[in-house]
Formats: structure tokens, C-alpha cells, sequence
């Protein structure tokens, strides 16, 4: 599947990579994490350590998620909010 995305879904992502991290509000920019491939709505705003770190990250160990007793959809909506006070 090409990864073709719509001027909106550009804009969108490029929103939240601006936002603060969503688990440990470390300040933007930030990284997006995909909830699930290829739907770019449900793209959650992380700093590097809480995407990919081997040990806070949820591409990791996932220390930072149960420290914040956190999960995706508990990052999402503060992601939301977030996007939803921008206005």
C-alpha cells in the first residue's frame, strides 16, 4: 500500500507532531504514533522516549505508560484535547 496522504491528513499530522508529548507532557515537537497503520486520525503526539525508548517507550518496555498509568487511548485523548483547545 502506497502511503498517500490527503492535504488534510498532512495537516492533521502535522498538528499533533507540534503538541506536547500526550504521557509525559515533555514540550512538542513531537513524534506521531499511529494507534493503527494507516489511520492518521488516531495519531498520538509522543516524544521520542515515550515512542521508541527501549525502556519508557511503548516500542519498548513501556515504563513511562505504566508509570502515568496510561494507554494508547488515554494518550489519544489527551492528544484530542489538546488539538481541540488550539482552536
Amino acid at each position: 500500500m502506497l502511503n498517500r496522504l490527503t492535504n488534510a491528513e498532512r495537516d492533521h499530522l502535522a498538528r499533533v507532531k507540534q503538541l506536547p508529548c500526550s504521557v509525559c507532557d515533555e514540550p512538542g515537537p513531537s513524534e506521531a504514533h499511529h494507534i493503527n497503520q494507516g489511520q492518521q486520525y488516531t495519531a498520538v503526539a509522543l516524544c521520542p522516549s515515550c515512542h521508541t525508548g527501549s525502556l519508557m517507550g511503548w516500542h519498548g518496555q513501556k515504563r513511562m505508560w505504566a508509570i502515568k498509568k496510561m494507554d494508547e487511548i488515554a494518550a489519544l485523548n489527551i492528544t484530542v484535547k489538546r488539538l481541540m483547545l488550539e482552536k
